[in-house]
Parts: structure tokens; sequence; C-alpha cells
């Protein structure tokens, strides 16, 4: 075991790109995968021994950094406002991790982003040490969390997501004989309010970090607040410390109401599916939802220091429907019918009508490159379900805020001189904002408004709810689900999914997965200042850290360098 600890540690000072990135990442799987074992086997001195070694471990101290440093936020500072952009700041945060002795979290920079219904949400913003310290020991929890999940809990877990949660609806209320009552729950700032002396005391990790991070308040303006409860939105570790929080739900139910009849006893057809913070229980009756399950949630919630919303937690029939992440369920005449909920598309239009307002005196190319991305990406979620008459309708509504910011911008111009210049495109729909671009090269190139009509409408296939990513008896299953969905994920363009697909969904520098989450870059075999083409023969996927790894003046020495023809 102590072997591993340094495993992949450079003898010399330490240099960013010269990092085998393969050889960490099979480092910290491998002790993820004896984690996921002592853990199913319920050894949890073994599972403690082993989270000791993995977050001691250069591989994984090095793979957290670059985790916090390729995401999203990894612009935004904490309140000691610094950020690690270059290699040598990586490369001496790798050192600063895991010393639990001397370490002393720094407060939160609260900041607030508004909720759909107005009011603003807290979030906290650790500084980028406090992130590198929670990905790191998120590492060890992670496969902790993953083996101990309910089967169907599908928020902020490894490669689930929203459509599961809706397909595993469908599975359960389809039926003629399915459920007909439905509790909605909404559990009130459950964030906010988990009971910090219960996460120490079931949170399989280690407890003084775990202890530091819960008490590190955080700061809004010049002022210092405690936190007595709660876990902060905005932390690496947060969402899995909610999920084992609310972790358990569905197996105590489980246990007590069994979906089978039994001996005699009709079956309570109740099931469980959450997302995150949100879920709903079915039920065989009304009374049965809310004389004997709903009490038995309250209390569940009470011993982790949370509770329902009254306001919001509602008991509601099949037929009356329902909404849920943004989709509405309803039966029909026995036929079950899902469709984006009224509210989500409210929600869309006001975005998209927000924005073609706010575009002034833009180009359409402009309000076409502003526009499309939203667009897209509202019907790739909605593309699962039965929204092929809810397209239709964007489509028209969109059309109708376009020509009325087109007849503002021209309000002498008569509508056949409007319809010429932006709504005639030279191929393809009529009726089409659409505009020319103007490409490195010196020539323009037509482009035209994306139509939520145009995505096909297909059936998702929802992930088996044992599935475990850190378990490898699993790893051909996820294997064969990842090529699956690459195959049919609209929004990768053609080019880059033949070339995922001759990669086989590999990175040739680092030889993980190269997915959505992480990202990719296109990179020029023979670079095109050297003479390289962009034909698909000089190209291949890379991540971003192993793009720039290609590009550094270290790249020589890296190991996984004759993967690829210089």
């Amino acid at each position: 075991m102590t072997a591993e600890t340094n495993a992949g540690a450079p003898s010399h000072e330490l240099e960013w790109h010269a990092i085998d990135w393969q050889k960490t990442h099979q480092n910290v799987s491998r002790l993820q995968a004896r984690i996921v074992k002592a853990t199913l086997e319920g050894r949890r001195g073994k599972v403690k021994a082993l989270q000791w070694l993995l977050t001691h471990s250069f591989s994984a101290k090095a793979e957290a950094v670059r985790r916090v440093t390729e995401n999203h936020g990894k612009h935004t500072a904490g309140v000691d406002g610094k950020t690690w952009n270059t290699p040598k700041q990586k490369a001496e945060a790798v050192h600063m991790l895991g010393r639990r002795r001397n370490y002393k979290p720094q407060p939160l920079r609260r900041v607030y982003i508004p909720k759909k219904n107005g009011k603003m949400r807290p979030l906290g913003i650790p500084t980028m040490l406090d992130r590198a310290q929670q990905a790191l020991y998120r590492t060890a929890l992670d496969p902790v969390a993953e083996t101990t999940s309910d089967p169907n809990s599908y928020g902020f877990r490894q490669d689930r997501g929203t459509a599961d949660a809706i397909e595993q609806c469908f599975k359960v209320l389809a039926r003629r004989d399915s459920a007909e009552w439905i509790l909605e729950g909404d559990i009130k700032a459950c964030y906010d309010e988990i009971s910090h002396e219960w996460m120490l005391s079931n949170t399989l990790m280690d407890t003084a970090m775990l202890r530091k991070w819960l008490k590190a308040g955080y700061m809004e303006g010049q002022a210092i607040h405690p936190t007595e409860r709660g876990t902060p939105q905005g932390g690496i570790v947060s969402p899995v410390l909610a999920n084992l929080a609310l972790n358990d739900l569905e197996g105590r139910l489980k246990k007590q109401y069994p979906t089978q009849a039994q001996k005699g006893q009709p079956a309570s057809k109740v099931n469980v599916i959450r997302y995150a913070d949100d879920f709903i229980i079915t039920g065989r009756t009304k009374e049965l939802l809310e004389m004997e399950i709903k009490p038995k949630v309250v209390e569940f919630l009470k011993e982790r220091g949370l509770r329902l919303s009254e306001e919001k937690t509602v008991i509601t029939h099949i037929e009356e429907g329902f909404d849920f992440l943004g989709q509405n369920i309803r039966k029909h005449e026995d036929k079950l019918i899902i469709t984006p909920s009224k509210k989500n598309y409210a929600a869309f239009m006001e975005k998209i009508c927000d924005t073609v307002a706010h575009m002034g005196t833009e180009t359409q190319e402009e309000v076409i490159e502003r526009l499309n991305p939203i667009i897209r990406g509202w019907a790739n979620y909605h593309r699962h379900v039965c929204s092929k008459q809810m397209f239709a309708k964007a489509d028209n509504d969109i059309f109708h805020c376009l020509w009325s910011w087109a007849k503002k911008r021209h309000p002498q111009e008569s509508s056949q001189w409007i319809a010429r210049k932006y709504f005639m495109p030279p191929k393809g729909r009529k009726w089409t904002l659409n505009g020319y671009k103007k490409e490195a090269d010196g020539t323009l190139r037509n482009i035209q408004l994306f139509h939520a009509s145009s995505v096909a409408i297909k059936r998702h296939v929802k992930i088996k709810g044992d599935a475990n990513p850190y378990d490898p008896t699993w790893e051909p299953y996820f294997e064969k689900r990842l090529h699956a969905q690459a195959k049919l994920n609209p929004s990768w363009r053609y080019d880059e999914y033949i070339l995922w697909q001759r990669q086989n969904g590999k990175c040739p520098m680092c030889h993980e997965d190269l997915t959505e989450e992480r990202g990719w870059e296109t990179h020029h075999v023979i670079w095109r200042v050297h003479g390289g083409t962009d034909d698909m023969n000089n190209r291949i996927l890379l991540h971003p850290n192993c793009h720039r790894q290609v590009h550094s003046r270290d790249y020589q020495n890296v190991t996984g360098a004759s993967d690829i023809v210089l």
C-alpha cells in the first residue's frame, strides 16, 4: 500500500506538463475500485485506510488540481482573489494538498444568482486551494457514495441525469395498473439546513477535514459569518454530501412497503424517484401517501435537520398531472404523456425575448450566434419526450419575436424588404433568420437560426439502477453506453463524432475517456504553421490540458507523445 502513495510522483522538481496522466488516472482508479469492494463488504476500517492512502497519493493530488483548473469555474476566485492559470502555479498547488494538520479553509465568498421564482439563491465560492482539497477528498468519497446510493437517485451523480429520472417516471407510471397518486416532495432550504452533527456522524470520510469545511463560514461584503448548519452550494464536495444525507429514503420505504403484493395485501405501488433535493413518491391511494408515507418522510428528514415545505409538498392524481424537472407528466385516457411544462416553456421564451430585446444595434449574425445555443440546448433537453408540437410552437413564437425586432429596426421599410433582408436564406427553410459570417480565408458563409423542430425525438435508455462507474465489473456496460449516447448526441458535430469513434472515445495522450464534462479540443497532428491541413486524417481530439501539454516546451519528454505524429 505504501508504494502507491507516491505513484507517479517525479523525483525532481515537478513540471506540470511532464506528469504522466495515464499513470495517475490508473493509480486513482485502482484505489477507488478497492474502496468500492471494501464498502460492499462492509469493512469500514478498510475503507478509511484506503481513503487515507488515496488522499495522500501524488496521483490523486495531481488529478484534483487538474479538475479545478479545467472546469467552468477555473477563472472564478475566492476571497483571496487567486486563480491557478500557469503550469508553475498548478505544479506548486499539487504540493500544497493533503496537509491536514496546518490546513485551515478560508471563508467562502458569498454571491447570489436568481432563482426561477424571482428570489436569489446564495452560492459560496471557495478559494482555489479549498476547491482542490475538496476535489481531492471527493475522489475518495465518491466511490462510497456511488456504492451506497439509492438506485433511483439521479442528481449530481456520474453518468446519470434528468433524462434517467424522467424515464424512470415513465416506467413506474405508464402501465394501466400503475400507481395513480403522486407525492411531490419539496425540501425547504435543503443545502442550508442539513445537520452538521448528522453529517459528521454518518459520512464515511476524514471527519476532521469535513468539520473544517462545514465550519469555515462565509464572507459577505467585509463581514465574516459563521455556519452552524448546512453545506454551502458552490463547493465541489457539497452535492455528494447532500446526496449522502438523502440516501436510504428509497431503501427505507421499499422495506416497509414492497412494490409487489404480499400475503393477500394489495401492492403498495410505492416508488421513489429523486433528483438532488427534488423527489416524487408514487402510491396506490391518496390515503396511503398522506397518512403513512408522508409522516415517514418527515421523520426521515428530521433526523438530518431537514423539513418539508408544506406549501409546495402536494399529493396529485396522475390524470391532473404534475411538473417534475421542467417537464409535465400526465395520463390521458390511460396513456402517459410527458411534455415540456408550461413554466419551463414560458421561462425559455422569456429568455429568448429578453436576449433579442437587449441586442440593440447588433447584426443578425450576432443575434443568430446568441440565440442558437439557447434554442439548441432547450430542444436537446426535451428531445426524449413528446415535444414535437411544443418545438413547432417555439419556432413560431421565436419567428414573431424576431419579426417584431426587425420591424423596430427598420420602421420605414416594407414587410417585403424586411423579409428579403433577414428571412430568405439562399438554401434551406424559408422565413428563417439568416446572415453571412466572414471566415478566416475571407469567404462568406451563410448562417441560419436553429429550428427546435429540427431536433429528432428519441426515447432515452435509462441507466441501470445499480450501475457503478467505480466498479471494474461495470466497465463494459459503461463503455457500450457511452458509445451509444455519442452516436445519438445531436450537439456533436459530425466530424468530431467521426474522430471520437476513430479514437474509440479515448484521448491519445492520457488514454482517458473523452467526455462532455471534461471537454476536448481539436489538434492538428502536423501543425498548420508547418503546412498541416484541416483534413480529417490530420486531426485528433485531445483533452484541453493534454492539448496544452502537446504545445508546451516540455512535450518532448511527455510519456505518450509517441502516440502523436509531430
